[in-house]
């Protein structure tokens, strides 16, 4: 059976709208995958005490037969083929994938803990999340 996922793009490196629109084809490609809704893209000010430049972020709705923690690992494959480093907590980062919410489902294990902890202090998610069901109808 699957699970309605939902997911958030971030880019604060480079080329953000390229690295946004390689992220969702790469996602488009993991097995038993497909991408079912998008928000649109907004420019958002970095979170954190790290100085950094602003982010573009969306968020996409994923129709999936993975369990989470498999689509955490192919996802997070993903983030390191865009130059994805791990250096500095809150820091700048070319992509940054991060599952969001589960429909109907919560999850938690050493890596991956769903619906994500932040998703209350992330007012662009929760507009994006809003734009995402109102498409799909949930």
């Amino acid at each position: 059976m699957s699970d309605l996922v939902y997911i958030a793009l971030g880019s604060n490196l480079g080329d953000r709208e390229a690295t946004l629109d390689r992220a969702r084809k790469e996602i488009a490609r993991i097995e038993s995958t497909r991408i079912v809704a998008e928000s649109d893209i907004e420019e958002t000010a970095p979170i954190g005490p790290v100085k950094q430049d602003f982010f573009l972020n969306q968020m996409i709705a994923v129709e999936t037969d993975l369990q989470p923690r498999a689509l955490l690992d192919a996802l997070q494959k993903i983030e390191k083929e865009a130059g994805r480093e791990r250096a500095v907590r809150w820091g700048p980062r070319t992509l940054d994938l991060d599952i969001v919410m589960i429909d109907g489902r919560e999850h938690s294990d050493d890596a991956l803990v769903v619906p994500h902890p932040q998703l209350p202090n992330r007012d662009f998610w929760l507009r994006e999340l809003e734009q995402i069901k109102t498409a799909l109808h949930v």
